[in-house]
């Protein structure tokens, strides 16, 4: 009746502030994950903007079930960039489930804190280990919020480390060798970059 104006109930197959029903958003949100949202859009009909709000709906959801810092051990912090120019994640993964447990905009020692003010402190103490790169805002925010955690340097960049450092021995042997006019030792040298990073055996 036009006296009372819009009414609006919560219905059980329906999201609150979901145009679509429940069937619908899961199916939208399913294909989300295995094909780009443009896909998603053009098989389901709506707009690939339709598409963000109905994951963000069925996230929140999912969400608000699962308790992703339950038994959180041994965790792994890192930044990735998105999009164009330097735009930055932190995310956390658990080493343990090997999951995305938490991941926030920015790349500093604030970002890094909103993590562990979300953990918050009992859990936080129940942290043994910590890996990282050599990032000094990742190591100062553990120092501070995690001292028990043993900080882990993570295999990547240990790996990248060890082969850049060899790398930078072999220029300077090819370049001592072609000084020294040796040559036959200094092409050897030139073209066994790729060899040195494999394994002798092989």
């Amino acid at each position: 009746m036009p006296q009372h104006g819009v009414i609006v109930a919560a219905v059980p197959w329906a999201r609150p502030g979901a145009w679509f029903t429940r069937g619908f958003e899961d199916t939208a949100a399913w294909l989300a994950v295995h094909t780009s949202r443009s896909a998603v859009g053009e098989l389901l009909r709506i707009a690939w903007r339709t598409v963000g709000r109905v994951c963000a709906r069925v996230a929140a959801e999912q969400a608000a079930k699962v308790d992703r810092f339950q038994g959180l051990r041994r965790i792994g912090v890192d930044e990735i960039s998105y999009k164009k120019g330097h735009r930055y994640l932190t995310v956390v993964v658990d080493h343990d489930s090997g999951r995305l447990v938490w991941a926030a905009p920015g790349r500093d020692e604030d970002t890094l804190e909103c993590f562990f003010d979300t953990l918050g402190e009992d859990r936080a103490r129940q942290l043994t280990h910590l890996s990282a790169d050599a990032a000094g805002w990742i190591s100062i925010v553990a120092a501070r919020r995690c001292p028990q955690a043993v900080l882990c340097l993570d295999p990547f960049h240990v790996v990248k480390w060890a082969t850049d450092a060899l790398d930078q021995v072999r220029r300077q042997t090819w370049n001592t060798a072609r000084r020294a006019g040796e040559t036959a030792v200094a092409k050897e040298l030139k073209d066994a970059r790729f060899a040195l990073w494999k394994n002798p055996r092989t």
